[in-house]
């Protein structure tokens, strides 16, 4: 393509817009953007104000230079003085712009290849803006993908017409994403930058689990349980808290499912290696704060309302448990209850009462140990 054939540009409109699915006034913007480029290339400068006009009927284009009315004129490119303007435009004042007409015949061939480019990129453009638009509505909802790309920062991931990415803030923490294996992704949101409009997707957000827990209760679509909070460190740990709208339903229990079907079917998803628990949502903060920390045993809470903290005692043994491994247990219940929790340990003269469960967990224990013991006899 030595020079751009403006008739053929003209009749490749119509074929541009149906095959890549776009508005023809759409195409023809783009390639007046290419006109104006182009002319920009053979005649003037970069900093020029260019815009093109093409005649669909005819064929033909022409070329407007945008220039201000100054008093002193500093760049000709740009500007134009009082004088020369009144020459063009009789009333022409002070801060007006006027346009200069230039009709194009043809291109050099430096000048068609920056309109080819312009014109490729710029429908690239258009056609990744309709298409994201068609996800607009999408987003917040869950989509299964297939894995196209892995990237040290980022997973691509093929969406039927659209492509997506997990950023690596977006993803399961030790999950491995093989090229072709199919995922499920929650649509989070549409970045457009620089680069044009980006699908973010997310597998590691509290909304992906919500979704999940969704599809599998079907008791939440009727409103006789619901979810009240999540707080979720993704890979590693998840805590939900439930609360049922109807007497006499249990919302754990319809959560969890018969033998932790409902758990297990969202576990399969996001991987074994993340523990769900899930906790009754209370009114009462000091009873919610003491099923946050669930499975640790409290013994005492005090609540700083003003300063959004509470003090939690909890028995000696209890303490670790509490806190969770590298304070995790700790911080998703603080998430979810919405109050900064000091864990202590509470006064020796708390732990003389005999806990409950203990007997229990010791018949357990030395059962196991008999067990083993004849093992090994």
């Amino acid at each position: 393509m030595d020079e751009l054939n403006l008739k053929q540009l003209t009749l490749a409109v119509r074929t541009i817009a149906e095959e890549k699915n776009l508005p023809e006034e759409t195409v023809m913007s783009v390639i007046e953007q290419a006109i104006a480029a182009a002319w920009r290339r053979d005649n003037g400068e970069r900093d020029q104000e260019v815009r093109a006009e093409l005649n669909v009927n005819d064929g033909t284009a022409k070329v407007f230079v945008v220039r201000e009315v100054v008093e002193e004129v500093g760049s000709d490119l740009v500007e134009i003085s009082l004088e020369d303007a009144q020459k063009v435009k009789k009333d022409a004042v002070l801060g007006d712009t006027i346009e200069e007409e230039h009709s194009v015949e043809s291109f050099g061939r430096v000048a068609a290849q920056t309109a080819k480019q312009v014109v490729l990129q710029r429908l690239r453009e258009a056609e990744r803006e309709v298409v994201l638009e068609e996800y607009e509505d999408k987003i917040g909802s869950i989509v299964t993908g297939i894995v196209q790309r892995v990237e040290p920062r980022v997973i691509r991931v093929e969406l039927g017409k659209a492509t997506g990415i997990i950023p690596q803030s977006e993803q399961i923490q030790g999950e491995f994403y093989s090229v072709g294996s199919r995922i499920k992704v929650f649509i989070k949101d549409i970045e457009r930058d620089n680069r044009g409009p980006q699908l973010i997707l997310s597998r590691g957000n509290e909304a992906f689990v919500e979704f999940l827990f969704r599809q599998e209760v079907p008791e939440m679509e009727t409103g006789a349980v619901e979810i009240k909070g999540v707080a979720r460190e993704a890979g590693r740990r998840t805590k939900l808290a439930v609360a049922s709208t109807m007497a006499g339903v249990d919302p754990v229990g319809t959560f969890v499912g018969g033998h932790g079907t409902r758990v297990q079917a969202v576990m399969n998803e996001i991987g074994d290696q993340e523990k769900i628990d899930i906790i009754p949502f209370d009114a009462n903060n000091e009873q919610f704060i003491r099923n946050a920390l669930s499975p640790a045993e409290v013994v005492k809470v005090e609540i700083d309302e003003a300063n959004k903290r509470a003090r939690v005692s909890v028995a000696e043994d209890q303490q670790s448990i509490a806190i969770g491994r590298g304070g995790q247990n700790v911080r998703l219940a603080s998430r979810l209850t919405g109050y900064e929790l000091d864990i202590e340990q509470a006064e020796p003269a708390a732990a003389q009462k005999p806990a409950e469960p203990k007997p229990r967990k010791n018949i357990e224990d030395s059962l196991l140990n008999a067990v083993e013991e004849s093992i090994e006899e």
